[in-house]
């Protein structure tokens, strides 16, 4: 029976072959103007048709051998029709790029773009992120530009917004939380920042007053949006300072994406030309990956993986620092013995799922893991002189030390290990309701966090050790004999095992409206967070708080394009394991959240000037702070006191004036003004550490008008002088000094040898769509800028003396730069 049957299932299989042959697919990814997925496009010809799914893909069979019209359309974009012509089996890659459809009028539409300009974030172009020179280049290089973002720290990828530190901004890359080391102390040891700006599309950012969606922190939210590939590319960055690869592909069926990233960093060139002669081997050097897997149309994987090895080792030779006037110069010489070995290496791995329910409910998980194995190992002895400096010009010791007024040293030890490793756990979900979207989450943390911390430092001068300044004691040598035991003149020595565990979530509505003829966009959330902190010989401690929040935006129906926002609420920052940590090493499980109520008044304009479009932005905030944890502030390390034990305020104005200053090109000029102060145990209000009065910055790009392929590209930033300089121990009551102005412009010049314009059919340049070759120049105007100050003391005159520590003085750089 079988063997009768078999010649005529063969002849079926041969005319379903023959019928099914005459059938093409036609795949691709749609795209809006924004280089963003297009959800939910129709694509169709005669009664056939199908819908985009969240990533933007689409696949479709069409007749072959015949002319086929596909129409892409989508509401609020214009229609695209496009006729095709495929042979039999033929698989076809069409990526549309649909523009907005500026005549629809019958349906308001918001684009992304538009909702963003609503909840009061700013947009940043990626490709100006790489463009834009820096000594430390990258998104957060650019977000200095920003008002209300401050950083007088070239080398540091950290950043203060509107008077909080470092520790109270928030970073997400695909709406996964990422983390930064603990124990870095100096801008120079940081390498590189989690975000590799190759592989990055979208960059958001918010100063303030942000919805409940966003985390538990006080300042900032930096939201990154990794690309998604619709064809195989490459890139490459060469210069002095490293070099980074990346790479993406797409597989046949468009259900596989991934882009890898690989990054090389040596700061030698900066740190050489510092005033400290070192041998010095920095290197930091990380691997990125973001995998997407359709599983099916409603169903998404995706993974991000990260792996970050940073060496730094230190070897200190001589250092001379002149300072003082004209009139009565003075030099500090040092020569030093020892060494510092320092290693941060971090691996995180994230996996996030997306289940596109049905056209009205989304449903995301997500779950990551971060482990960070650092070490902090230096012993350090400084031997110095501080004397008098020769100024005869002419004189063969022009500029040395003729006359020493103080002598002394300088012995610093550390050995500080960590191990922290940090579990996540995520829901969330989003439902629309017609003109209403409701979208909520819940999120499980635990953290384990492994520390020892053994530092000293003794002090010398003429002689004697140096007490500290705090000691209870009289020392009145050499004229009455010292019988106290010789101490350190600082220490900290502790070793935690610490737990915390953290569940938190939020909810929030948001709706678009009318009043009379004008829209408004209304916004309300609540954020609840429970943490509970234990460990060995901790007492476990459990504390909860709730943060509302809400924003309302109204745009008049005026002939100008003005939208008015005012957002604000309640926010908390539930303390981090450094929060826990005080100034001697101890966890103090009772800390509480600090707390900030949060008012923003925002304007943004949009105009024509000079026939092409700009856009003012400018904000007013305040802030109330409570149950503050002060902080004391050093190059980049932060140290508190973990007693919440002040109250603080801050308020401000930020305005931002972005567009073609030159035809083709986006710039902005950012003014801010800021002050914060803090009331330590109701002692009276002092400047808090990141009191940054004013701030003024500009981005600037242009070209040759008859070279139009020669671009130039400046990074210019002046921010008045920080509180902080005063010993870390002093009392700051004591202590109200400011560091000098930081001033620093950054220039950067190209030519552009092949871009998509000029593509080359043949020779060794045909594989690029893009190489670029430059110079830049980094701080070109040579200025001295000082992050910290160092104290020694004349055994002479009893005078201490305050020596800046400068940053990087003017540096050249080459830099190539390709795509393929």
């Amino acid at each position: 029976m079988r063997t009768k049957s078999l010649p005529l299932l063969l002849i079926l299989f041969f005319i379903s072959t023959i019928v099914f042959s005459q059938q093409a697919v036609v795949k691709g990814v749609i795209l809006n103007e924004e280089n963003q997925p297009v959800v939910g496009a129709s694509v169709s010809h005669g009664d056939e048709g199908t819908l985009s799914d969240f990533n933007g893909y689409y696949l479709m069979e069409i007749p072959a051998n015949e002319d086929v019209t596909l129409t892409f359309s989508h509401v609020g974009n214009k229609k695209i029709e496009v006729t095709l012509n495929l042979g039999a089996n033929e698989d076809y890659e069409l990526n549309p790029v649909m523009s907005t459809n500026i005549e629809q009028i019958a349906t308001v539409v918001i684009s992304g773009r538009e909702r963003k300009r609503i909840e009061g974030i700013t947009t940043i172009s990626p490709e100006a992120i790489r463009k834009i020179p820096g000594a430390n280049a990258g998104v957060e290089n650019l977000l200095k530009s920003l008002p209300g973002v401050n950083s007088n720290n070239e080398l540091s990828t950290q950043y203060a917004v509107r008077g909080g530190n470092y520790d109270e901004n928030l970073v997400y890359v695909n709406e996964i939380e990422v983390y930064r080391p603990f124990l870095i102390r100096s801008g120079q040891q940081e390498g590189l920042s989690f975000v590799n700006s190759d592989l990055t599309s979208n960059v958001d950012f918010s100063a303030g007053g942000f919805q409940a969606k966003y985390g538990d922190k006080l300042s900032s939210v930096l939201d990154i949006t990794y690309r998604r590939p619709a064809d195989f590319s490459a890139t490459a960055d060469l210069s002095l300072l490293g070099a980074s690869v990346s790479a993406g592909g797409i597989s046949n069926d468009g259900r596989l994406t991934g882009i890898v990233g690989l990054r090389y960093r040596d700061n030698s060139l900066l740190v050489d030309a510092k005033q400290t002669e070192t041998n010095f081997r920095p290197r930091f050097a990380d691997a990125q990956t973001y995998l997407t897997y359709k599983v099916s149309n409603k169903f998404e994987l995706g993974f991000l993986g990260n792996v970050s090895i940073n060496s730094y080792d230190y070897e200190p030779l001589t250092r001379q620092t002149n300072f003082g006037t004209i009139a009565d110069p003075v030099a500090l010489l040092v020569f030093y013995e020892g060494q510092e070995q320092d290693r941060y290496n971090t691996y995180f791995g994230a996996f996030k799922g997306t289940y596109v329910a049905s056209e009205n409910y989304t449903a995301k998980f997500i779950a990551s893991a971060y482990q960070t194995t650092e070490q902090e190992y230096y012993d350090i002895l400084a031997e110095y002189r501080l004397g008098e400096v020769n100024t005869n010009i002419g004189d063969e010791d022009l500029g040395e030390v003729e006359f020493t007024e103080g002598i002394g040293g300088q012995l610093t030890h550390a050995r500080n290990d960590l191990d922290a490793l940090i579990f996540n756990a995520e829901h969330k979900g989003t439902v629309t309701l017609e003109e209403n979207t409701i979208e909520y989450g819940v999120k499980y943390t635990h953290e384990d966090i492994r520390d020892r911390v053994q530092e000293y430092e003794i002090i010398d001068s003429a002689g004697f050790s140096i007490r500290p300044p705090i000691a209870d004691f009289a020392n009145n040598q050499p004229y009455e004999p010292f019988t106290s035991p010789i101490v350190p003149y600082t220490t900290i020595r502790a070793q935690n095992d610490v737990q915390i565990d953290r569940v938190s979530g939020y909810a929030q509505w948001s709706r678009r409206t009318s009043l009379g003829s004008n829209d408004v966009w209304l916004n309300a959330g609540v954020r609840a967070h429970n943490w509970n902190v234990s460990g060995d010989g901790i007492e476990s401690t459990s504390q909860t708080v709730f943060s509302p929040r809400g924003q309302v935006s109204l745009k008049p129906d005026w002939d100008m394009d003005m939208l008015f926002r005012l957002s604000g609420g309640l926010y908390h920052q539930p303390p981090f394991y450094r929060e826990l940590r005080d100034s001697t090493g101890t966890v103090r499980p009772d800390v509480k959240a600090q707390q900030s109520i949060h008012i923003v008044l925002g304007n943004d304009y949009s105009f024509d000037l000079w026939g092409r479009p700009f856009r003012l932005n400018s904000e007013l905030y305040y802030k109330s702070l409570s149950d503050v944890n002060p902080y004391t502030l050093e190059n980049v390390r932060i140290r508190y006191r973990a007693n919440n034990n002040a109250v603080a305020y801050a308020y401000g104005l930020d305005a931002r004036l972005a567009g073609e200053f030159v035809p083709g090109t986006e710039s902005w000029v950012s003014f801010g003004y800021l002050k914060t102060e803090e009331n330590i145990d109701d002692r009276g209000y002092i400047f808090r550490p990141t009191d940054q009065r004013l701030k003024f910055a500009v981005l600037f790009q242009d070209y040759v008008k008859i070279i139009p392929d020669l671009k130039m590209y400046l990074n210019l930033v002046y921010n008045t002088g920080l509180p902080g300089g005063s010993p870390s121990y002093a009392d700051p009551y004591d202590y109200q000094v400011r560091l000098p102005d930081y001033k620093r412009a950054d220039l950067g010049v190209s030519y552009v040898i092949v871009n998509d314009k000029k593509l080359r059919d043949n020779g060794f340049l045909k594989p690029f769509k893009e190489l670029t070759i430059g110079a830049e120049i980094f701080n070109i105007f040579d200025v001295q800028n000082s992050i910290t100050n160092t104290f020694v003391r004349d055994v002479y005159t009893k005078v201490q003396y305050s020596i800046p520590n400068y940053l990087t003085p003017r540096v050249f750089n080459v830099r190539l730069t390709a795509k393929f």
